[in-house]
């Protein structure tokens, strides 16, 4: 990794390891976001069935570069034209939650504000029990811009999000798995290999139908039970034509559940 690369990625068999390293505190704005989706599409066409992003540095990130709020709060407007972003908020948010592999947020030191975005967006957050998670951002005269509030919603309720957003608290991880913001918490000593494990069962699962996981739980999310069953046929056809189905019915038919070995096709 060059001294000015943003992010590491690290081949480790069907799993690609991206691991942000934009000093000092991994500070989220164009510049890292673009890393993130240019590795992100590394990542694809390595033919990765799990995707984790980790840092490198002493936090996972600290928040967003205030530097793009100074410039907003100077046009009197949040348009993020003319920053040199690949994607908008928005479509960044999209890009991660749409995409065909699974995103694993493995989360040390603190999380915050544009960060605990960036974590929100992934499929499954894995955090060290002495990680310290929260939306800070109305210590700024803000709240969270990249749409953070709306899936905290999702996840905790809307109690819980306005506690998270207005009073700008900072939670310790074993308090938010309970909540139910994040998936597990494990000591910081065994981060590392608890989420290559989780990202190991995510890559070795059936591809075509976690994709489609993905997609329907984005639509009902989004748009509500009855538009994802609408798109039920839409959605699931790569999986009756897919090779991991054939496996999976075959392997079950000879050895029972839980035993079959899927390509990702």
């Amino acid at each position: 990794m060059s001294e000015d690369a943003l992010i590491a990625r690290e081949q480790r068999g069907n799993i690609s390891v991206l691991t942000m390293a934009y000093r000092p505190y991994n500070l989220l704005g164009p510049k890292l976001i673009n890393a993130i989706v240019e590795q992100i599409e590394e990542s694809q066409k390595a033919g990765s069935r799990a995707i984790v992003l980790r840092s490198g540095l002493r936090h996972f990130s600290a928040g967003a570069d205030l530097d793009i709020f100074d410039k907003r709060v100077e046009q009197g407007s949040g348009d993020s034209a003319g920053e040199n972003r690949r994607l908008n908020g928005v479509e960044f948010l999209r890009f991660m939650e749409l995409l065909p592999i699974p995103l694993i947020a493995s989360v040390h030191g603190v999380c915050l504000g544009g960060g605990l975005e960036l974590a929100l967006s992934c499929d499954y957050i894995i955090a060290a029990s002495s990680a310290k998670i929260g939306s800070v951002e109305a210590t700024l005269g803000l709240h969270p811009s990249l749409g953070g509030i709306q899936r905290q919603v999702q996840r905790i309720g809307a109690l819980r999000a306005k506690e998270m957003s207005m009073l700008a608290r900072r939670y310790d991880a074993p308090t938010l798995e309970k909540w139910g913001l994040i998936n597990l918490t494990v000591p910081e000593e065994s981060l590392e290999k608890a989420t290559m494990a989780v990202a190991e069962e995510f890559a070795q699962g059936p591809t075509l139908a976690h994709a489609a996981t993905k997609e329907l739980a984005h639509i009902s999310v989004n748009e509500g039970v009855g538009a994802a069953d609408d798109a039920m046929a839409r959605v699931q056809a790569p999986i009756w034509a897919s090779e991991d189905l054939k496996a999976g019915l075959a392997s079950f038919r000879k050895n029972g559940p839980g035993l079959a070995k899927f390509a990702g096709r």
